[in-house]
């Protein structure tokens, strides 16, 4: 389709002759690590992969941009059978950044304000499965943002209609062929005639203009957010599901962080909210992390609980509404308070790394010549 599209948009085009094109040796391969030390690699699909590509290759912390195949069965595809819709394969970018200047969550508002996510037929001028929108996951934490960052894009009111985009797992990259990557660069007129002429970017300036109300990050609209109960069964551990979701209580010094030391914050693992601070954590002697105060008030709620034939007081977390523990008033100075926690709900997040997963604002409340 996208071939028969083309031929079309130009007719009046100059040919150019495309040369041979360079590609990394490192990316060689189908399968990239997901991990090295701070880089991180991110698969996403919006139609016209020359298109995804040129977009993401302008974003500072962004290293590389791959233009390839994947979501099929078939082995090594060709851009041929791809263009078929046979294979079920989709044109998809595969992406290394490095999560020091720009985090999986500044991917996905990037990814949504460069595709239409309510397509379910194609992407603008190319039409048919292969060019559907689609987010793969290599990780369930890049999952659990991918699903939140959908649900708020769902409740924004910026599109009329539903979200189809898909969110999957990956399970296998291949390179597209050499002459399809850095297409924008090595054939700017025909890139740019075929962009023009392809109706994405008047789509995207309708959707996503400069204007007050609509904001240039979709995560503002809800930074924090619950994913739906299937997610979280897939996400989170049983003993996480349960104390979360079910109110369960974990065993006493056989947990993540009873005993934790090191300088961090700890935040919901459902929504990734920040509740807590080591600073203000102490030894309760009761075989769980024991706190003086939240590190973010506005994030914790508090509940009676009468459960036991006692009457406590519960704390939940705001946005992902996670059973954490309870609250006592026979703390240490200077709040009297003991924010009685369950590791199964926390995610602890070392001061180190604060920066590079997106809590940078954090970093004020710890003296940086102290170790880490």
């Amino acid at each position: 389709m996208k071939t028969i599209s083309y031929i079309i948009l130009t007719s009046m085009a100059i040919l150019i002759v495309c040369g041979q094109l360079y590609r990394p040796e490192s990316w060689a391969g189908t399968n990239m690590d997901v991990t090295q030390n701070d880089i991180e690699t991110a698969t996403f699909a919006g139609g016209c992969f020359w298109c995804i590509e040129s977009d993401f290759e302008k974003i500072e912390g962004v290293l590389d941009v791959i233009s390839g195949y994947t979501g099929g069965e078939e082995r090594n595809p060709t851009y041929e059978a791809v263009s078929s819709g046979t294979t079920g394969h989709v044109e998809a970018v595969q992406i290394r950044f490095d999560r020091e200047k720009i985090s999986y969550s500044d991917l996905l508002d990037i990814f949504w304000r460069h595709v239409d996510p309510t397509d379910a037929g194609g992407q603008f001028v190319d039409r048919g499965s292969q060019y559907r929108s689609a987010i793969f996951y290599h990780t369930q934490e890049q999952k659990r943002l991918s699903e939140i960052s959908r649900q708020t894009l769902e409740e924004s009111g910026f599109l009329e209609s539903p979200v189809v985009t898909e969110i999957k797992k990956f399970v296998e990259f291949y390179d597209a062929e050499d002459y399809h990557q850095n297409y924008y660069k090595n054939n700017p007129l025909r890139y740019k005639f075929y962009r023009k002429g392809s109706g994405r970017g008047q789509f995207l300036k309708s959707i996503w203009d400069t204007s007050p109300e609509k904001p240039d990050r979709v995560s503002r609209q809800g930074k924090y957010r619950k994913p739906a109960d299937d997610v979280l069964k897939e996400t989170l551990s049983p003993l996480q599901y349960k104390v979360t979701q079910q109110d369960k209580t974990e065993p006493p010094f056989d947990n993540a962080y009873w005993d934790s030391k090191q300088a961090g914050i700890f935040v919901d693992i459902v929504s990734g909210e920040p509740l807590f601070s080591s600073t203000d954590k102490f030894d309760s002697g009761t075989g769980w992390p024991s706190f003086t105060k939240p590190l973010t008030p506005d994030n914790i709620v508090e509940k009676e609980d009468r459960s036991f034939f006692t009457v406590r007081t519960e704390v939940r977390s705001k946005h992902g509404d996670s059973h954490l523990g309870h609250v006592f008033p026979d703390g240490p100075p200077p709040t009297g308070l003991r924010y009685c926690i369950n590791s199964a709900s926390l995610k602890f997040i070392p001061k180190k790394k604060l920066k590079q997963e997106g809590y940078h604002d954090y970093l004020q409340f710890f003296d940086s010549s102290k170790p880490e």
